[in-house]
Parts: C-alpha cells; sequence; structure tokens
C-alpha cells in the first residue's frame, strides 16, 4: 500500500517527467525534423538507462523509499510513455510510412532494454543480475 507522501513524490515526479517527455519531443522535432520521432526516441532512451542505473542501485542494497516512488515512478514513468511510441508509430504507419515504423518500434523496443541493461550494469556492483 502506497502512503499519502509516495503517492504525492509520484505525482510530483510524473509531471516533472511529462513536462520533460513533452520539451525533448519538441526539441527532436524542431532539431532533427519529423523523420522519426527522435525526441521521443531520445526521451524513452534516457529514462531506460536511468531506470536501469536506478535497479541496479537498488540491487547492491538500496532502499525502495521516496526516492524510488519520485524518481523511478514518477519522473522515469513520465518521461517515458509507451501511449506516445504507440501514438507516433501508429502515425508513421498509417502515412504510409511502414518502414519508418517498424524501423521507430525496433530502435525504441532494443535501444530501450539495452540501455536499462547497461545502467543496470553501471550500478549493480558484484554482478547480481
Amino acid at each position: 500500500m502506497f502512503s499519502i507522501t509516495a503517492l504525492a513524490a509520484v505525482m510530483a515526479g510524473g509531471a516533472l517527467g511529462g513536462v520533460l517527455r513533452a520539451f525533448a519531443t519538441r526539441a527532436g522535432a524542431q532539431r532533427w525534423g519529423n523523420a522519426l520521432p527522435w525526441g521521443t526516441l531520445g526521451a524513452n532512451y534516457a529514462a531506460a538507462l536511468a531506470l536501469g542505473a536506478f535497479a541496479g542501485a537498488v540491487a547492491n542494497g538500496g532502499e525502495l523509499g521516496l526516492a524510488w516512488a519520485f524518481a523511478a515512478s514518477g519522473v522515469l514513468g513520465g518521461l517515458s510513455t509507451v501511449s506516445s511510441l504507440a501514438l507516433q508509430t501508429l502515425g508513421l504507419w498509417q502515412k504510409p510510412r511502414r518502414g519508418a515504423a517498424a524501423a521507430y518500434m525496433a530502435l525504441s523496443v532494443i535501444g530501450g532494454v539495452a540501455l536499462a541493461a547497461v545502467g543496470y550494469a553501471l550500478t549493480a556492483v558484484g554482478g547480481s543480475g
């Protein structure tokens, strides 16, 4: 059961993460265009790397307290989202830019998992994973 304090931490972190994602999405489109949703991809990559690192640190005796609620569930959960990934992939598919849709999906899933593993490995001393 979440405490009120933990729920408030998740909400505050989620608000911050959502704002960061919106900024990244817009900045990516302005900088690199709309061939692929580069800003969202970057936000998802950053969140995957950070969440992997956070999980690795927790695996080494860190606590699942308010820091986890704020950073992992809140900020990183708000920063990366499956709904943005799904909508942007659908948009590419419907244009029809099916090759770009498939590439974006593959880059998102494979890159995200790989970066989570890298983040975990960077912080999980002793290889507990």
